[in-house]
């Protein structure tokens, strides 16, 4: 394996982009502690799919709370001890909040939030996945989970405005944003070293991997 400087690596971005199939891959290659948000767990999440403004304050703070117990479970640790893939910032909690949650109920998920949120630690990179919402739906709908048939396309256009705008601005650590709508990274071998080789390449600032389109066999 090459020299690997980053110890805390994340993957990010829009529900079906494949954050949590490249942070197993990641994980493999570097035998790196593999650290997953846990989705399927989440007993609202359901009825929040099928009718979002019923339960979407539950839904909501069950994701803050346990997001944040598994970041500080980990902050806790030797952060020197070994290398840590995750699929999730705490950082995506607030997005998520500002897409389904009305005014009244932001103030308060807001304040939760500020006040669990403190010294979070930083990424020392951070990799974020794009793909336009229409290519989102085709691979939610190919993994088939029971409790994503009601997402539409609106709803992950929104995501992936606020997923944008907040990485525009974003500074906190060394940064690769990938265009990931026409290449795959789990079964394209080509799509995946190439990947790595740009990973090990930054060392700071903001940088871009925008690869040609590789050919996948149906």
């Amino acid at each position: 394996m090459k020299d690997l400087t980053s110890k805390y690596i994340v993957i990010e971005g829009p529900i079906g982009v494949g954050k949590t199939s490249l942070s197993n891959k990641l994980a493999l290659e570097w035998d790196a502690e593999l650290i997953l948000e846990n989705v399927d767990d989440n007993p609202f999440l359901s009825k929040f799919y099928k009718n979002p403004r019923e339960v979407s304050l539950q839904t909501q703070l069950y994701f803050l709370l346990t997001r944040t117990r598994q970041v500080q479970s980990f902050k806790q640790q030797d952060i020197f001890s070994q290398t840590r893939v995750s699929d999730f910032m705490l950082q995506k909690d607030r997005l998520f909040a500002q897409v389904t949650l009305n005014n009244e109920e932001y103030d308060l998920y807001d304040q939760l939030y500020s006040y669990m949120a403190v010294d979070i630690p930083k990424p020392d990179l951070l990799i974020y996945l794009q793909a336009p919402a229409n290519v989102l739906m085709k691979r939610i709908k190919k993994r088939g989970r029971n409790f994503e048939k009601y997402i539409n396309t609106e709803y992950l256009e929104r995501l992936n405005s606020m997923y944008l705008k907040f990485f525009s601005n974003y500074d906190g650590s060394p940064l690769l944003i990938v265009n990931a709508e026409d290449i795959d990274f789990v079964n394209n071998a080509i799509d995946y070293k190439n990947l790595l080789d740009k990973i090990y390449s930054i060392d700071k600032g903001r940088h871009y991997f925008n690869p040609l389109a590789s050919i996948i066999n149906d």
